[in-house]
């Protein structure tokens, strides 16, 4: 997926990442040595998965810095556009050694989210709201409503 690659591309230097792709995921890496779990956030923000880890530096006493390179804080920003069939609510991540994974799982076929369906309420002649007919048939029911007449009549027919 280019998308992908191009997001990862831009990722700062002292960052280091793999991803990859299941039919039912995707798996983001970052090598963050010197991260533990409660020093790495990591979060959807809008459309960006974000990512922010700091790591501490034990040196001897008796040494200084002649060149630094290793930074102490890692922020990563990563489109989520580049994964179009991401569902973002269900991201994971574990943190191993220094190893985070994120698991992006996949909308599954058709994508987007459920949308509720709830029976609206009918209006009676005298104005007054009632509940849509029982069409329940099942055991304990009432059964179906009743009819106004033979099947396929019309109530208004003569009049």
């Amino acid at each position: 997926m280019a998308a992908l690659r191009d997001a990862l591309d831009g990722l700062p230097d002292p960052v280091f990442a793999d991803g990859l792709e299941s039919g039912d995921a995707y798996l983001l890496v970052f090598d963050l040595p010197g991260a533990t779990p409660e020093t790495v956030d990591a979060r959807v923000e809008g459309q960006r998965l974000r990512i922010e880890a700091r790591r501490s530096k034990d040196l001897p006493m008796e040494f200084r810095y002649l060149r630094e390179d290793r930074p102490l804080f890692l922020d990563v920003e990563i489109p989520l556009w580049a994964f179009r069939d991401v569902d973002p609510t269900g991201i994971e991540g574990t943190l191993d050694r220094g190893v985070l994974e994120l698991r992006l799982p996949k909308r599954g076929e058709g994508g987007g989210t459920a949308v509720p369906i709830t029976a609206r309420e009918r209006e009676t002649p005298g104005g007054a709201a009632s509940p849509a007919p029982n069409t329940d048939t099942g055991p304990g029911s009432d059964g179906p409503p009743e009819s106004d007449g033979p099947s396929g009549s019309d109530p208004n027919a003569g009049a």
